[in-house]
Formats: structure tokens, sequence, C-alpha cells
């Protein structure tokens, strides 16, 4: 006789393998770091195995996304507890939130991570004046990136520059002209820098042998560049106008334009905006340049068509650039409308 096999109970729960707890640290440490801080840190009941998995992640981000602001004496205390209970090192921290008013308390927050070998650092301050940062920034020389928006930046005397920085986004900010130069050059790993906005000082001078990325807009007088042989991509903006009796200068004078591309000699991408080309027409403009611009392949310009300087040196820099693929041309025409007179702007590519 066959025996009869027992039933299974429908009710018995089924052992299943949590996947995701037996994953390796650091895949679970990345898919953390995914997540907002306010989310990772929920998993902490999950299980008891999970209750302090989210304080080992090294990316902390305190933004919109995250949680709201609107409740500064809440918000602080949030940041205060995660940094309490962290456990390891911080690679990335990042504090923008357009509800906080800056306070006191990121000083002690950037002093905390200046003992964590923090390498990247992104402060961005949405409301009320110019947030002056503390002197313990400029001891985290592990960093490698660092970007700042709506800060005052006043560095202790004892300060060499960062010797591992290879990235620095400044916008909306103050510092004197002194600090601004000895920022870049003291910076010697330095591939991007962004600079927008800014006031303190005038001179762009910009001495970096690793850059590769330039991104600047704002006001200034002169921009010099020195050591800047690896230079692929520049994006320039001069947000006032250069006055006639600026850009003519006496005859015989030194061409900005010559300057501006001497040490330039591997620049790929240019991008010239606002007044900018103003700016390169001040002085003897030459048919082409003496060293053509021989791995430039993508131009855009801003040009006035009714400004002959502008169009004597755009026809230079087309004259110089053998390799170009794709020019991009941006004016500035009026156009009337009964009895209104409007700004159009107008872009012609050609590639």
């Amino acid at each position: 006789m066959m025996q009869r096999q027992p039933l299974k109970s429908p009710c018995k729960p089924q052992m299943e393998l949590d996947r995701i707890s037996n994953l390796p640290c650091h895949v679970v440490e990345q898919i953390l770091s995914c997540l907002p801080i306010r989310d990772a840190v929920r998993t902490s009941v999950l299980s008891s195995k999970w209750r302090y998995k989210w304080a080992m992640v090294a990316h902390l981000v305190f933004d919109n996304h995250c949680l709201s602001a609107q409740n500064r004496t809440t918000f602080v205390n949030i940041v205060d507890h995660v940094l309490l209970l962290h456990i390891g090192p911080i690679h990335k921290f990042k504090l923008s939130n357009r509800d906080f008013l800056a306070t006191g308390d990121i000083d002690r927050w950037i002093l905390h991570l200046s003992r964590s070998s923090i390498k990247e650092f992104i402060l961005e301050i949405w409301k009320g004046n110019r947030y002056k940062m503390p002197s313990s920034l400029f001891s985290c020389q592990d960093m490698s990136h660092l970007e700042l928006f709506n800060c005052l930046l006043r560095p202790p005397p004892t300060f060499k520059g960062f010797s591992r920085l290879k990235s620095l986004d400044l916008q909306h900010v103050t510092l004197a002209q002194d600090v601004f130069d000895n920022m870049v050059v003291r910076c010697p790993l330095l591939e991007k820098l962004t600079v927008m906005n800014f006031d303190g000082f005038t001179l762009l001078n910009i001495d970096a042998p690793n850059l590769q990325f330039f991104d600047v807009g704002g006001v200034f007088e002169d921009v010099n560049f020195k050591n800047t042989l690896n230079l692929a991509v520049v994006s320039i903006g001069l947000y006032e106008h250069v006055c006639n009796y600026q850009r003519r200068g006496p005859p015989g004078s030194s061409s900005h334009l010559l300057k501006f591309f001497a040490h330039l000699p591997r620049i790929q991408r240019l991008e010239i905006q606002s007044y900018f080309l103003k700016y390169l027409a001040i002085g003897t403009l030459p048919g082409k340049l003496p060293k053509p611009c021989l791995v430039l392949n993508y131009l855009s310009i801003r040009i006035s068509f009714t400004d002959s300087d502008e169009i004597l040196t755009a026809v230079c820099l087309l004259r110089s650039s053998p390799a170009l693929q794709e020019l991009e041309i941006l004016t500035l025409s009026f156009c009337r409308s009964g009895q209104r007179i409007q700004l159009v702007q107008e872009r012609l590519t050609f590639s």
C-alpha cells in the first residue's frame, strides 16, 4: 500500500533568505548612500543587524530632498544627531537647503568634518549675507572637491593651499585679490575651476599647470593665463560693458587677443559670452593669431554685428582655427512690435 504523504500546512511560514543583509558591506553602504539621509536612517528599524548600518555611510547630503529646514531647531538637531552617531570616515558632506538660514552651527559641523578626512565639501547658503568660512575648513588637506555658494573666504595666515584639491567651484563669493591668487596657485593638482558672480577682486590670474576646465562669469578687469598648457575647455563671460575708450587704446598697444591665447595651446572648446568679445578686441587686432588653435573644434561667440572691432576679432579667431567643427554665434537684435522695441537673441549653429 502507498503511504500517504502529510499535507503541508498553508499557514506554515516559508523561510526566505535576506539577500540584502547578506550583501558585502561596501555594497550595502553604496545602496544606503544613494538614499536621502532621512530614508537611510529609517533602515535602522529593519532589524538589530541594520541598526547602525546607516551610520557608516561616507556620503552625507542635507538638502531639500532630504528634509525641510523651516524648523531651524529640528534641522540643526538632525545634523547634530547624524554627525554624533556616525561611524568611520566622512568622504562627502553637502549642505544645501533653501530654507536654512546660515548660523554658527555650520562652524561646529565644519570643525567636526576637518577631523574626518573629508574629501568633498559642498556648502550652499541660499538665505542671508555671505557666510564667513571658519578657519577649520582650510585645514582639510585631504579635500579633492570644494564647492561654495554665497560665502566669504578669509583664510588664516598659515594657509598654504589645498595640496590634493582637483575641483574648485566658487559662486556668489567674496574674497580678496591675494586670496584668490593663492587659492589657485597653491592647489597644484587643480583640474577644474568655476568662478561665478564674485567680488573683492578684479584680476583673474590663473596659474595652474594641471587645469583642464575653466568656467568664469562676472565683472573683472583683466585675465592672465600662466602655466595653463593643459587647459582644454574655457567658458568666459564678462558681465560689464567695456567702454569704447578702454577698448581702442593707443596705436600699437598690446593685443588682449594675443595675450589671451598665448598660454592656451591645447584649447578644444571655447565659449565667449556676454561682453568678453569686446575685451578681446582691445588693442591691435592681427589678421591671424601667430600660433593657430590647432585642436579647437568648438567655438561659441556672442557678438554684436554693429561693432566692427568685434567682427574683426571673430574673423581672426575663425582664420586661426583650422580644426573647427562646430560654430555657434549668439547675437542680440532689435525688433519693433507696435510701439515697443524688443531685444531678441538669435542663435546660429554651423557644423
